[in-house]
């Protein structure tokens, strides 16, 4: 992708959408946001934060990678595709055994939700019932479930469903018309059909987008007013940084300013209020400062430990220390 002005961005709607509501958010009222004097966006951000979340508080997520590499799609910013070198060899899914463990130590070390990712298209039948296994090991172990493997069907999300999974990740990863630049096997409206059954299932919604691949600030506001205007729009919301993984198409994108990264956390504040903004793939390259500002700007959940699939994440050590100086205390999970 180049750092250039794009073209007008459409917003699409998953195939089972509700209608849209007042309030909907144009993609010219987003970046009108994103150009604020940043602050007076933070202002706006920490307001609205203040009036739906208790400021001082942050969820602890882990999320571990339980069957790694080997992925047939081109996602151009992903060490675990098959078309690119980068090390990242295929792996067999874990054991129900070996993920209760890391669920264990996840649940020690004060997270309260637990996600498991799988470099899949889709996962076939077989494996999805491994992973409803997988998914009643982390309810039994009294922590919320998540999972990230890829495009389901509606069959398969009420399957995972009934297994007692709380939440579903499946990235939008940017605006739609940027989408093309970034993977080309599969299109934006299959990642919005897969919210869609996922939504009808009753399964709560993780979604976001992946910034710093190159794109403009309007592109940066195409994705989040495809965000803002789901309906309803996620209950959780991944703000990733592009981690740049030597062997993959995006290894050689310029670095993004790091307020940008923070204009983009408050404006997700602003237009999705309710929901948990998560700091995701990337802190483990950003500075403290550059932290501390996404958590005033409104980010309220990370991702805790263990490594954020095959990039590595924040020790868990500097992550506790950087909270309690800022003051800030975390909900642990239940016995």
């Amino acid at each position: 992708m180049n750092n250039v002005v794009e073209s007008p961005v459409t917003l699409h709607r998953p195939a089972k959408a509700v209608p849209a509501t007042e309030g909907r958010w144009s993609v010219a009222d987003v970046q009108a946001l994103l150009d604020l004097p940043l602050p007076e966006l933070m202002h706006r951000a920490q307001t609205v934060h203040r009036e739906h979340h208790d400021p001082t508080h942050m969820e602890l997520a882990t999320l571990l990678s339980i069957k790694t590499g080997g992925c047939p799609e081109d996602c151009g910013y992903c060490p675990q595709s098959v078309h690119y070198e980068t090390g990242v060899a295929a792996s067999k899914m874990m054991t129900a055994e070996d993920v209760r463990e890391a669920v264990l130590g996840a649940k020690a070390a004060g997270a309260s939700r637990f996600c498991m990712g799988a470099a899949w298209r889709a996962p076939n039948d077989r494996d999805l019932e491994k992973v409803e296994e997988l998914v009643r090991v982390v309810k039994d172990e009294g922590l919320e479930a998540c999972c990230t493997l890829g495009m389901l069907s509606g069959d398969q999300a009420q399957r995972l469903k009934d297994a007692g999974l709380d939440y579903y990740n499946h990235n939008l990863d940017t605006a739609p018309e940027l989408y093309g630049d970034v993977i080309s096997t599969r299109d934006y409206q299959d990642r919005l059909d897969t919210l869609g059954h996922v939504r009808e299932a009753g399964i709560h919604v993780c979604s976001g987008g992946i910034v710093g691949m190159g794109e403009s600030r309007a592109g940066r506001a195409g994705l989040i007013a495809q965000l803002a205007n789901l309906a309803p729009y996620p209950e959780s919301v991944p703000i990733n940084h592009l981690v740049k993984v030597p062997g993959t198409p995006l290894a050689d994108e310029p670095d993004l300013d790091p307020l940008e990264f923070v204009r983009t956390v408050a404006v997700a504040r602003i237009t999705m209020p309710k929901a948990k903004v998560r700091l995701s793939a990337g802190r483990r390259q950003m500075a403290e400062s550059t932290q501390a500002l996404c958590f005033l700007a409104g980010a309220n959940s990370i991702f805790y430990g263990d490594k954020l699939l095959v990039t590595g994440n924040a020790d868990v050590e500097a992550d506790q220390d950087l909270l309690k100086r800022m003051g800030m205390h975390t909900t642990r999970a239940h016995a």
